[in-house]
């Protein structure tokens, strides 16, 4: 059984960083497991503060509610079914961009959350790392 680890983390946010520095946007990025447990996070030069504790709960987000931040956003807003979620877990629920759960053979295996630039820019970085996951991490070697 697969799962990620401090060692896989390190790449999948190395990727992130990479994708950042394309962008010229200082994020945090953060990589937490299956159970949304805390694996590493990676504070660029000049990110702001308050992405520290929003990219890790966007991560935490993803895992507990099996989904991106990003669609999470769009049943949570005013009149939807979900509404007003953000305010349990003590605010801990992220309802916008940037956190995506992490897969390996249809399963969640953990997420990454992404913070510091606009919600887009988070989610292109997000995405750069779940791309190295698919792209770059040899299952067979865990």
């Amino acid at each position: 059984m697969s799962q990620i680890n401090l060692k896989i983390a390190k790449q999948l946010i190395e990727s992130a960083e990479k994708k950042a520095n394309e962008m010229n946007v200082p994020m945090v990025i953060c990589i937490v497991d299956e159970g949304g447990n805390f694996i590493a996070s990676h504070r660029m030069d000049d990110a702001l503060l308050v992405s520290i504790e929003l990219a890790q709960n966007k991560a935490w987000t993803s895992v507990a509610m099996k989904m991106t931040t990003e669609s999470l956003a769009k049943v949570t807003s005013n009149g939807e079914e979900l509404y007003g979620i953000n305010t349990t877990n003590n605010g801990r629920v992220v309802v916008f961009g940037g956190g995506i759960p992490l897969y390996n053979n249809s399963r969640i295996i953990g997420a990454v959350g992404v913070s510091g630039g606009s919600v887009e820019e988070d989610i292109l970085v997000a995405q750069s790392a779940v791309n190295a996951l698919s792209d770059e991490i040899d299952w067979v070697s865990l």
